[in-house]
């Protein structure tokens, strides 16, 4: 049942106002631009993440658009693609305007406060690619946080640090649906 995820904050309040370097990272992410290797890798990987992608997004148009924007900023921030598509498949559903009852925003359920912490209040967590920046920025400060555990690293995404729960439906997406050909 993923559902209840939806509820879930991308990362708590109370953990973010306390953290000035995951801030300062978020303004840069805002700001700055990565993606494919080659004409080749770009095309092999659409193709088959927009295969995988059309049960939860059936606009093809849409579909492409967002595996660029994923890819391009999972990349940016040096994190495999998949991982990102199985956090926005728990968290989400794929569902752009997805809203928890925490008020987590978008695709990757990023917290609105945290426009407010960097100054950026004028953006719009409902659009796909400031959705997408900001969380990879989040998940890859996690990552580095925990550089020896994935599991806490999502955990503290998720903002369920010290439980298995969310890292571990991460994981079945991840293994189910986005694993590398």
């Amino acid at each position: 049942m993923l559902l209840p995820l939806l509820y879930l904050p991308a990362v708590m309040p109370a953990q973010a106002s306390n953290d000035p370097e995951l801030r300062r990272l978020l303004k840069e992410a805002i700001e700055s631009d990565a993606g494919f290797v080659d004409r080749f890798e770009a095309q092999v990987w659409l193709l088959d993440m927009s295969r995988r992608l059309e049960k939860f997004v059936r606009n093809p148009e849409t579909r492409m658009q967002m595996l660029k924007q994923i890819h391009y900023e999972a990349r940016r921030v040096d994190i495999e693609p998949e991982l990102v598509l199985a956090v926005i498949e728990v968290e989400s559903r794929f569902d752009e305007f997805a809203i928890s009852v925490s008020g987590a925003r978008g695709l990757m359920q990023v917290m609105p406060f945290w426009l407010e912490e960097i100054g950026i209040s004028d953006k719009n967590l409902f659009k796909i690619r400031t959705n997408l920046r900001m969380g990879c920025t989040i998940l890859r400060y996690y990552i580095d946080m925990e550089p020896n555990s994935l599991v806490r690293a999502l955990a503290r995404y998720n903002g369920s640090l010290g439980k298995t729960v969310y890292p571990n439906k991460v994981f079945s997406a991840l293994q189910k649906n986005w694993f590398k050909q």
